[in-house]
């Protein structure tokens, strides 16, 4: 199984990250790159909550893609998958409290895309490959996302105060 790992601190509450992170809604808000969120599943974020995201790739085209929230443990985890492909690739956010150290009190947000392993000498050999650049590319979107979680965060502590 492929694995990606990518960890920040924001500085707040893991509560205040969960609740921007699970507003759907407001996901095009902070994340540059979602055009729009439709809701297919209304209610509280939890296992089985549906949405589509319209993206934009990196060639300029929108991508609607079916999301599903396959596990919650609010406000710690959760993980999603493309809609029918559960079972291929998974991303899971895990929510810590940073309880010692110069980061005491805030939150370290991972985000981990794990994907089946590669199976034939050819897929095997492209994997051998194109693997690291594959892999320096999720890290770098997943990078963006958390820096972009960080921002939102921000930006919505800046309009309570």
């Amino acid at each position: 199984m492929s694995r990606v790992v990518v960890t920040r601190a924001i500085p707040a509450a893991t509560s205040e990250i969960w609740e921007v992170f699970t507003d759907l809604a407001g996901r095009g808000s902070w994340l540059s790159e979602v055009e729009s969120v439709e809701i297919l599943t209304p209610g509280p974020f939890r296992p089985g909550m549906r949405w589509r995201e319209t993206r934009t790739d990196p060639d300029g085209e929108s991508i609607t893609e079916e999301l599903v929230v396959t596990a919650a443990d609010p406000p710690r985890s959760c993980t999603m998958a493309l809609v029918g492909q559960a079972a291929n690739n998974r991303l899971t956010y895990v929510f810590s409290p940073i309880e010692v150290g110069p980061h005491r009190g805030e939150t370290s947000v991972s985000a981990i895309v794990e994907g089946p392993p590669v199976h034939g000498l050819t897929n095997q050999l492209l994997g051998f490959l194109l693997g690291g650049l594959a892999a320096r590319t999720v890290e770098g979107a997943l990078r963006d996302d958390l820096d972009a979680l960080a921002g939102a965060w921000r930006s919505r502590a800046c309009e309570a105060a």
